[in-house]
């Protein structure tokens, strides 16, 4: 691997105007988060809602992460898919676009046995370039991959890490023990951050670090430098903002909380809808506690 992966990662939103990508708002998003000392860009997952961009806006979206972001930080662009062949296809586009890796995540709604995990991630590997950082979030996914499968996967020369969304906190230790300490683990919940740092994790693909990317830049500096006491401090700080990010189904709330900072719209794609005002008034406290807003 020739990237070092650790630290504070974003995985960004996509802004919408209109029912269309923002490519301004979202190139100054990325350049607002390289500012703030996030150390990675990871477009397209999840909270990029990939789910809901066709094949040429997540394309695109890679291709503007990787503009603004190319020689600063590294890119790690959001590629799975529940088919083989799409996200090997993604995949090679990212590759070309120029990422410096690819998040690709557990296959959705097929519910592939482990060996079929396997397999995939082989299958996507053997046709590509790039390092390749897997996603396991079974909260979304219903299958999760074992430790046992990811260490299998391991053993693959660009296969190099994983994004562990579980919060299952003895996961990441016994993924150290099988995989080895080189394997990045980056956790993909920020509530538990800590903890997975303290059992060996390298670092988090963050939601929160969207609308805080500062305060979780210095978080992981202050981990790095054995300050565990600042690392608490402002985590505790963020405690709220954790939480009431994922009251209601990401991305909602954080495109909300963008929108309180003027970073962007707070429009999602259907089937995401605007968070509540019960939420959208707890979102407001969590980022006056965090003082990220008066």
């Amino acid at each position: 691997m020739t990237v070092t992966l650790e630290g504070s990662m974003t995985a960004l939103i996509t802004p919408f105007k209109d029912d269309k990508v923002d490519a301004k708002a979202f190139q100054d998003f990325c350049a607002w988060q390289i500012a703030e000392g996030t150390d990675a860009l990871v477009p397209v997952g999840t909270t990029g809602e990939s789910a809901t961009l066709d094949y040429d806006e997540h394309k695109r979206v890679i291709e503007l992460c990787v503009e603004v972001a190319k020689g600063k930080v590294p890119v790690i662009a959001g590629t799975g898919s529940n088919a083989t062949t799409e996200a090997i296809m993604l995949t090679l586009f990212a590759q070309e676009a120029g990422a410096d890796a690819v998040l690709q995540v557990v296959p959705y709604y097929n519910k592939p046995t482990q060996e079929g995990l396997y397999q995939h991630f082989k299958a996507i590997h053997d046709a590509t370039d790039i390092p390749i950082v897997l996603y396991n979030v079974p909260g979304r996914t219903v299958t999760d991959m074992t430790a046992e499968t990811v260490a299998r996967l391991a053993k693959l020369p660009r296969i190099v890490g994983i994004k562990d969304a579980t919060a299952d906190l003895t996961r990441p230790a016994k993924t150290r023990l099988l995989a080895g300490e080189d394997f990045v683990q980056l956790s993909g919940e920020d509530a538990t951050v800590i903890p997975f740092l303290g059992n060996g994790g390298h670092g988090c693909i963050s939601v929160t670090s969207n609308v805080a990317p500062r305060l979780l830049a210095e978080l992981h500096d202050a981990w790095r430098a054995g300050d565990i006491k600042r690392a608490r401090t402002i985590n505790d700080r963020l405690m709220p903002l954790h939480t009431a990010l994922f009251a209601e189904t990401s991305p909602a709330p954080v495109k909300y909380a963008a929108s309180l900072l003027g970073l962007c719209t707070a429009d999602c794609r259907l089937p995401m809808v605007p968070v509540s005002p019960e939420l959208a008034a707890k979102l407001k406290s969590a980022m006056q506690h965090a003082g990220l807003i008066n």
